[in-house]
């Protein structure tokens, strides 16, 4: 799109925003907010119109009114999560007043009986009791509470983590060693997720894993101490939320109230308060290497001026230190003379991984009005991790510290709302900037690097092989309009709002610019001695050109939905939302013209041919998706006149996105290219392909190795489908509710399934007649090193039965409390296309990939708990326990490898424990003390054990030949080589509340 049209974009967005605030007398959106429903009768249960509702925040003390309508129904949405005090009067009635708690994106019922009376204007007593439970929603969500975030135990205080508690979600697991935090639901990977917080969405574009700075990440994508609760909504989720095919969370951020609070916090773990796992165990000579973990927060929130202005802030940092070993075995003494000039073990040590990560929040709330308010808020993430070197997330490779990566991340969220309600109108105008910075660089920039290939192990030293930064910046627009007024036929809530977010992308994919030389120890001629090995390299990986990518995105989205009540027992929540993309798939693209001359000289040739007009572009043959229309229909019905029994279900359609990396790929794999040389032995002539060693080489500038690159080098060509999809999932569900005093219990089936899922295959390569592996087409002979091609062919199957129960933490008596909840998930998932779960590339096609189970682990347990412990003053004790069970994986060769009729052995892996259908077993508990209160003071310590029980959770299980041995002819199929969570970990802590 070009300046003049981006200019008319936003003044179009400008002008219609501006419309919406001076024509419309509205308030919040359900994104962030909730929403109070109900009937208020007399004794003999006739409807009473016109009696007055009012809701007042218990902390701020801002007030909302309605009024209800001829049948006696009421409806108060937009209210920000919090605590209430409901009052409602009618002239001839004596008033009646409760206290309640809103959640996040729940709609909470609260009926009234009025006795006749005379009018009481006199403060009028509130009953409090246990926190009311939603039980009349579609969607299958859980609302993750304020007290589950501070009390329940989490090793990193990534507020992610408590998303496990919701049916059908897992969380990557928070590992010493780890590098990514991520959340995944119903049978897709984590690319399909999203999460909003304070309505704005945190949607990565450009690269996987769905969540800006979480893809390859081992910290927190927003502070802890700022989230005042969540709800993870993993299916059937209204027309409002955009951006997503699969799970979402939805977060409100804490504000200030009339009364100054704050909290300290800090919490350490080091090596001494770590045990080691089996492998590590059995490993002769083992000692732990160095590690410190330090948390620290600090909040602090309150009044500027009483019952208008309100200021909160947070600060939390995750700052670790980690010890990575590098360790070069000696090449035997005098047998490789060119290898002892390197003298590789100078590289060996212990060297510390550090990772530093700084975030800050603030927030101002002002009640302008009774009518009206403004909130803004800004939010940023700084993080450095220096990483990847020595064994550990180095490719299998053996890296000196000189080849670490320093991966630098920054995520940056500016947002300004206005609200304004009259009646039965509400709206909420918001306009939002972010920016999503993801740069990892070489921490030692400017050496070549060198590999040296050793009895199978690659030895490398030498600066990191690639520089990227990717830069998603965003201003976006949104209004959301929601009218109550309407009754015919029923209660209606309208709702319908828009969004305009104007992208650019700026990408920067330096990869493989460092000069990457291998060194081997295998003879390639009969008369070589070990004498010339490693005295010259055999092949050199570099990449040159143009990496640098600069594109520009509108994303568009508009929604109306409808909840409608035709009787107070029975509900329907209809909607249709529309998104729409400029440039989701780089629609401007032209294909090169030697990429067009190679491939419809060589088309016919090809193992697999491709429909040129699909994968010839010409600037203008790849259109937009403007289809992207998704229907969204709930409903829930209760049983009983107390809505304490309900049955619910829905049915929706689900548009996501690809990531805008597929389309940089199309372009930098040509302007960009990796090139791989091959090197002639040193006695030797060079044959075709190879090229005579230099030594001016291993210091060779930029020009240099530029031109040796394209003198023998090939490029790849990737192609984009001009009828290329958007990945999308049906969702469907059916259950029922039953409330049990204050627990309350749920049963749901639920089904998905994600087509038109985006797969890159080798048109180069294909399977012989007999489905074994591979027939090919050389293209080296032409210009080219393959021709990847993009189709639509992943698609994903989940079905699952969950069983949850949840009892809210609240306190019977000033001494004691307890909540508690539990979740039993049943699923099966399987994928086709791909061999595993979010996985793209399908080697050699996505057809040769029949459906199979992908990570299927059909049962999972989730429970979680928080008591005051009886008798003990102070003592408080949490914990979540998580059990899984076995999981069933392909095994052997896949049929397009090694004929019809290998593929389809499925291996169930885990081992047998007591009762023997629980191999993964994880149970963090936490300890808290909290001494006498000083005034308004108050210090609480901490102490947090993980994995208590200290089970041995396996992984990186042997499934490939199932006669492999190992060095001493054991057989090992089906031997686990790893685990996949570490050992048990203690970890302390300190609270200072004011």
């Amino acid at each position: 799109m070009t300046m003049v049209n981006g200019m008319r974009w936003l003044g179009g967005v400008l002008a219609i925003g501006g419309l919406l605030l001076l024509a419309t007398d509205r308030a919040a959106a359900q994104t962030t907010t909730g929403t109070i429903r109900g009937y208020v009768r007399d004794s003999s249960g006739a409807p009473l119109a016109a009696a007055e509702i009012q809701a007042r925040n218990v902390g701020t003390g801002v007030v909302r009114t309605a009024t209800t309508n001829a049948d006696g129904s009421y409806a108060l949405p937009g209210l920000s999560p919090a605590t209430y005090d409901l009052t409602t009067r009618h002239i001839g009635h004596s008033p009646q007043a409760r206290r309640v708690t809103v959640q996040i994106g729940s709609t909470l019922l609260a009926d009234f009986t009025l006795r006749a009376g005379a009018v009481e204007l006199a403060a009028v007593t509130v009953a409090a009791g246990a926190p009311p439970l939603e039980t009349r929603t579609s969607e299958v969500a859980t609302n993750v509470t304020t007290q589950q975030i501070d009390r329940l135990p989490t090793p990193s205080r990534n507020f992610l983590d408590l998303a496990a508690l919701a049916p059908g979600v897992t969380v990557s697991e928070d590992r010493i060693q780890g590098t990514s935090r991520t959340f995944q639901a119903g049978g897709q990977s984590a690319s399909a997720v999203n999460v909003f917080i304070d309505g704005t969405s945190l949607k990565n574009d450009l690269t996987t894993n769905g969540v800006t700075g979480q893809d390859a990440s081992r910290g927190n994508p927003f502070p802890r101490s700022a989230i005042q609760e969540y709800r993870v909504i993993s299916q059937n989720f209204k027309a409002e939320y955009q951006k997503s095919s699969s799970a979402i969370i939805t977060a409100t951020t804490k504000s200030g109230t009339n009364e100054w609070t704050g909290s300290a916090f800090f919490g350490y773990q080091n090596k001494g308060l770590v045990a080691l796992d089996t492998f590590q165990r059995a490993t002769p000579g083992f000692k732990k290497p160095d590690y410190t973990r330090s948390l620290a927060s600090f909040s602090i929130g309150g009044p500027i001026q009483r019952d208008r202005l309100f200021f909160f802030g947070s600060y939390e940092g995750n700052y670790q230190n980690r010890s990575n070993l590098v360790n070069f075995a000696p090449p035997p003494a005098g047998r490789f003379p060119a290898l002892d000039t390197v003298n590789l073990t100078q590289y060996n040590g212990n060297f510390t991984s550090p990772f530093r990560e700084t975030m800050v929040f603030g927030k101002l709330n002002y009640a302008a009005t009774p009518n009206s308010s403004l909130e803004f808020s800004i939010s940023d993430r700084i993080e450095s991790d220096v990483r990847d070197f020595g064994n550990n997330n180095c490719s299998g490779f053996m890296c000196a510290f000189n080849e670490a990566v320093d991966f630098a991340q920054n995520v940056g969220v500016g947002q300004l709302r206005y609200t304004r309600t009259s009646g039965a109108w509400l709206n909420e105008a918001k306009v939002d900037y972010s920016r999503f910075q993801r740069n990892p660089k070489p921490d030692t920039p400017g050496l070549p690097a060198r590999i040296y290939q050793i009895n199978g192990q690659d030895n490398v030293i030498g600066s990191n092989f690639s520089t990227q930064n990717f830069i998603q910046k965003r201003l976006g627009f949104r209004d959301d309009l929601t009218y109550s007024g309407f009754h015919g036929a029923g209660d209606h809530v309208f709702k319908a709002g828009a969004t305009f977010d104007f992208v650019t992308y700026d990408i920067f994919k330096g990869n493989d610019e460092t000069p990457r030389f291998s060194y081997r120890d295998t003879l390639v001629r009969n008369n070589d001695t070990l004498a010339f090995l490693y005295r010259t390299p055999y092949q050199l990986v570099y990449g040159t050109g143009i990496a640098s990518l600069n594109k520009t995105n509108n994303e568009i989205g508009a929604y109306i939905q409808d909840d409608w009540s035709p009787t107070p027992r029975l509900t329907f929540n209809i909607g249709v939302r529309w998104d729409f993309e400029t440039k989701m798939f780089n629609t401007d693209y032209v294909t090169p013209q030697e990429v067009i001359d190679t491939l419809t000289r060589y088309n016919a040739s090809l193992p697999t041919p491709l429909d040129l007009s699909r994968y010839i572009s010409t600037g203008n043959s790849r259109k937009p998706f403007y289809g992207a229309f998704q229907p969204r229909l709930g409903f829930s019905y209760a049983l009983d006149e107390d809505n304490k029994t309900t049955v619910f279900g829905g049915f929706g359609i689900y548009y996501d996105r690809s990531i805008f990396d597929v389309s940089v790929d199309e372009t930098l794999k040509l302007t960009h290219p990796t090139f791989t040389i091959q090197f002639a032995d040193p006695d030797s002539t060079p044959k075709a392909g190879e090229v005579a060693w230099n030594n001016s080489y291993l210091t060779a500038d930029k020009a240099t190795l530029d031109a040796l690159a394209h003198s023998s080098g090939l490029p790849e060509a990737w192609l984009i489908d001009s009828k290329v999809k958007v990945p999308k999932s049906r969702q469907w569900n059916l259950g029922i509710r039953r409330l049990f005093g204050s627990v309350l219990v749920t049963g749901t089936y639920a089904g998905v399934r994600g087509v038109d899922q985006l797969t890159l295959n080798w048109a180069n390569f294909g399977l012989n007649p007999n489905g074994s592996c591979c027939t090919s087409f050389n293209l080296g002979a032409h210009g080219f090193a393959n021709f990847i091609y993009s189709t639509n062919d992943g698609k994903t199957w989940y079905d699952a039965f969950s069983l949850q129960v949840e009892r809210q933490y609240h306190r019977s008596s000033p001494d004691f409390g307890w909540g508690a909840g539990l979740t039993f998930t049943y699923a099966t998932r399987s994928v086709q296309g791909v061999d595993n779960l979010g996985d793209e590339f399908s080697f050699p096609n996505a057809l040769n990939i029949l459906k199979h189970p992908s990570n299927d682990e059909k049962l999972r347990i989730v429970a979680n708990w928080i008591t005051d412990v009886p008798f003990l003053y102070g003592i408080q004790f949490s914990g979540i326990a998580t059990v899984g069970g076995r999981v069933r994986q392909d095994v052997g060769c896949p049929a397009r490898f090694c004929g019809t009729g290998t593929s389809g052995n499925q291996y169930q892996r885990g081992g047998f424990t007591v009762p023997g259908t629980f191999p993964y077993q994880n149970v963090d508990l936490r300890l808290r003390k909290d001494f006498p209160s000083f005034g308004r003071t108050a210090l609480g310590v901490t102490l947090d054990l993980f994995n208590a029980t200290n089970n041995t959770n396996y992984g990186c299980y042997n499934t490939g030949d199932r006669n492999a041995k190992d060095s001493q002819g054991n057989l090992i199929f089906g031997e686990p080589n790893c685990v996949i969570s570490d050992a048990r970990r203690l970890q302390i802590g300190a609270e200072y509340n004011f």
